[in-house]
């Protein structure tokens, strides 16, 4: 092998080192869909349920938590669903919401736990654990 080729392979090698983070597993986010959300609850997926306002500061407050654990390999299992709350009314009344800011978690059909307008990131990861 040539110095010259030896160092293109490092280089290969190197691009894909920095690549594969970025590909490696994360949670499905997903808009919420009702027949979608029944059959990850019927594989006994694990689920988190966002329920969000473009409006809304604490959602505004949620979404690069909930962006982030969406990223975190710990959670590459879960399935993540964006409600937006102004136009998705029927899925918030399945649901049980009565607020945007609402994050919910399921492990296949039950419901593990819910919160509205919290915004620490501790306490959401917590959530989503709980889907685990």
């Amino acid at each position: 092998m040539t110095r010259l080729t030896r160092v293109s392979c490092i280089g290969i090698l190197l691009a894909v080192a920095l690549v594969l983070p970025g590909v490696a597993a994360a949670a499905q986010v997903v808009t919420y869909n009702k027949q979608a959300f029944l059959d990850a609850q019927a594989a006994g997926k694990p689920i988190v349920v966002f329920v969000t306002a473009s409006w809304c500061p604490n959602c505004r407050k949620q979404q690069p938590i909930v962006d982030e654990l969406s990223r975190d390999n710990t959670f590459a299992d879960a399935v993540v669903f964006v409600i937006d709350y102004d136009s998705s009314k029927d899925a918030l009344r399945d649901l049980n919401v009565q607020m945007q800011s609402t994050l919910i978690a399921f492990k296949g059909r039950t419901e593990r736990m819910r919160s509205t307008a919290v915004t620490d990131p501790v306490a959401v990861r917590a959530l989503f654990q709980s889907a685990l």
